[in-house]
């Protein structure tokens, strides 16, 4: 059927543009707060956690009325753990949702990731947990409010060396680390050039990938060096199959690692292989020394009907400091934001008191926690240096 020049613009009046916006985003929905985490796939404790730290700030602001006289929405993208789709997840927060901040991500390779897109698009990006120093390097819109791996590398090396086994000190260890995680070889590298430093030796240092789940080959000539200690830096669920392959493979000290371990799942599936073991973070949920902290932790409980955790914590921090600037700032707005951002100092959050430094990264100090059978528990804390 022919169409009449008549028809032709009814037909197009009708029709919506390819990748026009939907006359609902012009609405005031609100200042859409953006997080890009591991939702699914083998770090979604991580997401689940940090998502949930993120809501209860984002509930808190809202009851008191939001921010510029609007409320806040939380956008959540899944980038399933993988680098590319935190990249995408990225964009779409930004040109789909019209996000004035971005939170995100936990682990530093998705961070890279996404965090160059937030930079080129100059929204403002802010990691609760991802601690790798590249993360904010680059560029000037990327922040974090976590420690970073060189100090928290440094913390478990000084541990280390403190340690007894069998009533003597921990002088020889070896180290295992993921050598396609960003996290993990800088967290690896800190800790080698610490502990050499304070005079102990790494007998060996063997690597694996994310995703491995049989590590006996590297593990059986590790521990036939007698190593007194284990240092591996990678996350919860590669974590707990290597220690119940190591007790395996005969090796009886302390694992040590960084706050990739902090997980429930890390207990749950290592079949009690890490009890008496111990790792490094920012927050220890049955020890919060603040006020702020003590509240998130009832909150958190009453919300979720779980124990808090050091992601979660963070992802808290990371929408406390992020509302902290948009109300300084005035604006909903990058540049705005990023301004303010850069000028934080003293916000009260879960984990303490948050400074950005001229690096974008958060002055703090940490934990070490303990593993038991069915918990993780605070063991002592170490100030920022």
């Amino acid at each position: 059927m022919r169409l009449s020049r008549r028809n032709i613009i009814e037909a197009m009046a009708l029709t919506p543009l390819v990748g026009a916006v939907p006359a609902c985003k012009k609405k005031n929905n609100g200042i859409v707060i953006g997080a890009y985490l591991s939702m699914t796939g083998g770090e979604a404790e991580f997401g689940i956690s940090t998502r949930n730290g993120v809501q209860i700030a984002i509930d808190e602001i809202n009851a008191r009325g939001g921010l510029l006289g609007q409320q806040l929405r939380l956008v959540v993208e899944d980038d399933r753990g993988d680098s590319t789709e935190a990249a995408s997840a990225v964009t779409r927060l930004i040109d789909r949702e019209g996000a004035s901040v971005i939170i995100g991500e936990v682990a530093s390779s998705l961070s890279l990731s996404g965090g160059r897109v937030a930079q080129r698009r100059r929204v403002p990006m802010v990691s609760p947990s991802s601690t790798n120093e590249d993360v904010t390097r680059v560029g000037d819109y990327i922040f974090r409010v976590c420690f970073i791996d060189p100090f928290q590398g440094a913390v478990m090396a000084r541990f280390a060396k403190e340690l007894q086994v069998a009533g003597a000190p921990v002088q020889k260890v070896a180290i295992f680390r993921d050598e396609a995680s960003a996290y993990s070889t800088g967290l690896a590298r800190s800790f080698r050039e610490t502990f050499t430093r304070l005079g102990g030796e790494i007998v060996d240092e063997q690597s694996y990938r994310k995703g491995d789940t049989h590590f006996s080959a590297q593990l059986s000539g590790m521990v036939a060096k007698a190593p007194h200690a284990m240092f591996v830096p990678g996350y919860y669920t590669e974590v707990a199959l290597i220690a119940r392959e190591a007790r395996s493979a005969g090796f009886t000290g302390p694992m040590l690692g960084g706050d990739g371990w902090d997980a429930p799942a890390l207990f749950r599936n290592d079949d009690d292989k890490l009890v008496g073991s111990y790792f490094s973070e920012g927050f220890a949920p049955d020890h919060p020394t603040t006020a702020v902290g003590q509240r998130f932790v009832a909150a958190y409980s009453q919300k979720y009907h779980s124990d808090a955790n050091g992601l979660a914590a963070l992802g808290y921090d990371a929408m406390v400091v992020s509302a902290d600037a948009i109300r300084r700032a005035n604006s909903k707005e990058g540049p705005a934001i990023r301004a303010a951002l850069a000028a934080t100092a003293n916000v009260e959050g879960a984990t303490g008191r948050i400074s950005i430094d001229a690096e974008r990264n958060a002055v703090k100090g940490a934990v070490i926690l303990e593993v038991r059978e069915n918990a993780f528990r605070f063991h002592r804390a170490i100030e920022a240096q």
